[in-house]
């Protein structure tokens, strides 16, 4: 028993448990720097702000940066932005990971959700551009035709076709609204505007409830105070009544000479 003891005490002993201790050491320490190799231990990468791009220019840019990315949720439905943009990610941008990290995206959807066609007949122009914003769908042309409610809704149309009210149509169409002119079916006469300034000519339709449409002026006009009406479309004697609210269109010159050729009687 006091031999065991002994052993203990010798030098051979004391040598052979410090060398066991260092290899130990040893094994423990290359491990550990191997394993710190392995995992980019203490190395990290900002995370890009990725809010704004769209996922098709996600793969190249984030492999460039050694990350990947993965779509959380694809259902979002955004009319201002492009279908595919990114809006939320996870991790934050800025945040520190590792390379080969996967950041997960929301991104707007590419197909538009279908709501019912809200009902707009007879409201105005301003209340159905309120009602259409409010369901996400767009203004486009406005067409007017003869009706005495002013800037009211006649009609709702998709692409040259009358949409109804409860019709499925997709978020963020674009509708044209016909709307009432004001002014009906009344027939007026066409008025005779040759030889007449342009303010007199003014005068005179809006008197007749009609619209001065296009106003050409020839060459001879240097003030267009002076200029008078040679001719007109429609004219008189051609058309005898018109609707209230149609366009005449105006013809100028400075010139007498061309005045007396196109007098008509």
């Amino acid at each position: 028993m006091s031999s065991f003891f002994k052993f203990f005490a010798t030098k051979y002993f004391w040598f052979n448990l410090i060398a066991a201790c260092l290899v130990v050491l040893m094994i423990l320490g290359l491990t550990y720097r191997w394993l710190d190799s392995y995992t980019n231990h203490g190395e990290s990468i900002s995370v890009p702000d990725l809010t704004g791009k769209n996922v098709k220019e996600l793969e190249q840019f984030l492999s460039q940066k050694n990350l990947r990315f993965s779509i959380a949720d694809s259902s979002v439905f955004d009319l201002n932005l492009k279908p595919g943009t990114v809006i939320e990610q996870d991790p934050s941008p800025n945040d520190k990971v590792k390379e080969g990290r996967t950041v997960y995206v929301t991104i707007t959807s590419t197909i538009a959700p279908e709501i019912k066609m809200p009902d707009l007949i007879d409201v105005s122009y301003r209340q159905a551009e309120s009602i259409l914003n409010s369901y996400g769908l767009k203004v486009g042309e406005i067409i007017y035709k003869p009706d005495l409610a002013k800037n009211a809704v006649l009609e709702v149309q998709l692409n040259g076709f009358s949409i109804k009210k409860g019709s499925l149509i997709a978020k963020g169409t674009t509708l044209d609204l016909v709307l009432g002119d004001g002014y009906g079916n009344v027939k007026v006469e066409v008025p005779d505007l040759y030889n007449l300034t342009l303010s007199e000519a003014l005068f005179i339709l809006k008197g007749s409830k009609l619209i001065a449409g296009k106003i050409e002026y020839d060459g001879t006009v240097v003030d267009s105070a002076e200029a008078k009406i040679y001719k007109q479309d429609p004219h008189p004697l051609d058309v005898l009544e018109v609707n209230q609210g149609d366009v005449i269109d105006l013809y100028l010159t400075a010139s007498e000479h061309i005045i007396e050729q196109n007098l008509r009687k």
